[in-house]
């Protein structure tokens, strides 16, 4: 045994191997490789150490504790600063029977305990090691809570160490779940809960309650959210109440709402968590009057409150994501889009939530005509965590493709977004909350000939819509949406009904107001009988209450349809002025396309007008069947040709003419052709 304790320093620097450590270790005396173990275990110098050791020590049985350390420098394994040479730990953790190692790290553990130290981040390492010991377990789990509402993926971490360290894991079913679902991982959580709420009497009843419900809505399943709530009970419910009331609202369940979270009710305590949820509920109440302005800033308030908190809560929806939808069912974009962004940024409801958050911000740009704003928000939702998009949000996702296409007017990226969307609505459900998607969806139905796809889902949004008293806010997208579906189907009956539901909610609604009056402006128009000023007045209207597409569509179709040359290029710089983007687009499926700009119509000094000799008599043919409103389909019966054709027809057509869309191709043919007498075009 090599006693100099002068030995070269030179020679204990570089690391041996695996191997030559190992007979390295061998060549120790057993009270060095005891006092190694200790300290690559986790005991430290100057401090205690093993009891058997130090026993050892003061009995004289080996050397000093001094000699000892000495001996393990001078051999470059124990490095100056009292930690074992890396290969050394590594060899000495293999080498020594789990049961000792074990047993060692409890006695550390017990030493920690005495002196009163945290164990901090060493619980974790001990965990991982295997080691199953209650007090790790308990000081791990205190330490998952303390990091669940604002950092839930670091508190699932430390659950799941607990869980290693020998921790009760139906005690902590709830809690890991919340964390979990935060995340993302709704599979994971949902089987947590289950096996939590299947227990006779399970711990954390309520939280757990509230994360099951949390993750029913975001597969879409509100209602089944909304479930668990009556399960539950008003008397176990609790300062669960506000979360219950928003589920059973946003499935139809007034009544239950009420009864959860009565009327006047005060928040659980005054901290922000509690009042931001009574805001919340609140609000969502005060939305469902006939007058419901006052529900919007009270959403605003439980998000700021809750974006302040920066606790990620499990909610049926949070008040970010409610503040948003009623914003833009109230006619303002901007601010959903605002009130969306801050609620992102601000972490609301954590990772699991983020997706729906950029997923609004993307429909109110949508809105707004902003379709680059829109596709990038789709993808910061795409990416805002590690998992799919969950049902309710890639329904959410397959309806904004649905309408960013229809507003293009790219046929293939139409039929491609709605067979996207066919097959998200299959795994979602109808509820309050979704019925801007179901009105998108609606409007594309009707253009492809599809509606019976989603009539029985309109069926239960009526239904539920009656339920809650046919509250304006709510219910006037959706009118919206019928009366547009009606002209697209050509169908006055279907559309009277709407467009009464929009005259009566005008008194209380100011987007009720525009967008019944541009219900009015469409039905003339289409007949043929309209006024150049008030169409532009509405289409201006439509503008000024975040609907600047659906504004410069109307004016577009009035200027093909004008009497006058003079109302002609009126309504054209009306829609330009509202959609001014310059990029061209294809006619969608019906015939149509937003206005974008139209050079050849936009000369006030009337040069150069389109000529008619471009055209071959086949394109003359179907050029009248177009101004006459005819779909490919309809132009191929009339003259025998496939729809196709009619299509290819048309793209050539437009080239010819140097038409930019299918609003200017009109324009053109008609000036091309002469005055034409259509009877119908689709809206």
């Amino acid at each position: 045994m090599n006693t100099d304790h002068t030995a070269p320093v030179a020679e204990s620097k570089a690391p041996a191997s695996p191997p030559l450590m190992a007979q390295q270790l061998r060549g120790e005396n057993a009270a060095v490789r005891e006092l190694l173990l200790a300290l690559s275990v986790g005991f430290s110098l100057p401090g205690p150490l093993p009891q058997e050791l130090e026993r050892k020590v003061a009995e004289g049985d080996v050397e000093s504790l001094e000699a000892l350390v000495a001996r393990a420098e001078s051999s470059g394994l124990l490095q100056p600063d009292g930690t074992v040479v890396g290969t050394a730990q590594h060899a000495l953790l293999t080498s020594t029977s789990t049961p000792r190692v074990h047993a060692l790290q409890r006695e550390l553990v017990g030493c920690f305990v005495a002196e009163g130290r945290p164990l901090g981040d060493f619980a974790r390492e001990l965990a991982r090691s295997g080691l199953a010991d209650l007090r790790v377990a308990a000081e791990l789990e205190k330490a998952g809570d303390r990091a669940l509402e604002q950092h839930p993926g670091l508190a699932a971490q430390l659950y799941d160490e607990a869980l290693l360290a020998g921790a009760d894991e139906l005690a902590l079913a709830a809690r890991r779940a919340q964390a979990v679902s935060a995340t993302g991982d709704l599979d994971s959580a949902g089987r947590i809960i289950d096996g939590l709420l299947t227990c006779p009497d399970p711990p954390d009843l309520r939280l757990g309650v509230d994360v099951a419900a949390a993750i029913w809505a975001q597969r879409g399943m509100l209602a089944r959210g909304a479930d668990v709530y009556t399960w539950l009970g008003r008397a176990r419910v609790g300062s669960s109440g506000p979360a219950a009331a928003v589920a059973m609202i946003g499935c139809g369940n007034l009544a239950g709402a009420g009864e959860m979270f009565p009327a006047g009710s005060t928040p659980a305590s005054p901290t922000l968590l509690a009042v931001a949820q009574a805001q919340t509920a609140a609000g969502i109440l005060e939305s469902l009057s006939v007058d419901p302005h006052q529900g919007l800033p009270i959403l605003i308030h439980a998000s700021d409150m809750l974006n302040a908190s920066g606790a990620a809560l499990p909610l049926p929806e949070t008040p970010g994501a409610l503040a948003a939808l009623v914003a833009l069912h109230s006619g303002e974009p901007h601010l959903a889009e605002t009130i969306a962004r801050s609620a992102a940024t601000a972490g609301q409801g954590g990772d699991a939530v983020k997706p729906r958050l950029f997923l609004l911000q993307a429909w109110s740009s949508m809105q707004q005509d902003n379709p680059e704003d829109a596709r990038l928000a789709i993808n910061e939702a795409s990416k805002a965590n590690h998992w799919p998009l969950v049902p309710r949000d890639e329904f959410l996702c397959a309806a904004l493709e649905v309408g960013l296409a229809r507003r293009s007017g790219e046929v293939h990226g139409l039929l491609m977004a709605w067979e996207r969307a066919r097959e998200a609505m299959l795994h979602t459900t109808v509820d309050l909350y979704s019925l801007l998607p179901w009105g998108e969806l609606m409007i594309t139905a009707a253009r492809l000939r599809e509606t019976r796809r989603v009539s029985h889902y309109l069926d239960e949004a009526w239904t539920l819509l009656r339920d809650l008293g046919e509250p304006p806010l709510w219910a006037v997208p959706l009118h919206w949406a019928a009366v547009q579906a009606a002209l697209l189907n050509d169908s006055p009956a279907a559309l009277a009904p709407h467009a009464a539901a929009l005259a009566r909610a005008a008194e209380h609604s100011l987007l009720a107001s525009q967008l019944a009056a541009a219900g009015k402006a469409w039905v003339s128009v289409l007949a043929g009988k309209f006024k150049a000023a008030d169409v532009e007045e509405t289409a201006r209207g439509l503008n000024a209450v975040g609907m600047p597409w659906e504004g410069a569509r109307l004016a577009g179709h009035a200027a093909a349809r004008a009497g006058e040359r003079k109302d002609m290029l009126r309504l054209l710089s009306c829609a330009r002025d509202l959609h001014p983007q310059g990029n061209s687009a294809g006619p969608s499926p019906d015939g149509q396309s937003e206005v974008r700009h139209a050079p050849g119509t936009d000369q006030g000094n009337g040069a150069g007008q389109p000529d008619a000799s471009v055209l071959s008599e086949r394109e003359k043919e179907v050029a009248r069947l177009v101004l006459e409103g005819k779909t490919y389909r309809e132009i191929g019966e009339a003259i025998y040709i496939s729809p196709r054709t009619a299509e290819h027809h048309i793209a050539r057509m437009r080239r010819r003419l140097g038409a930019e869309n299918r609003s200017d191709l009109l324009v053109r043919l008609r000036l091309a052709l002469g005055p034409e007498d259509p009877q119908h075009e689709n809206p």
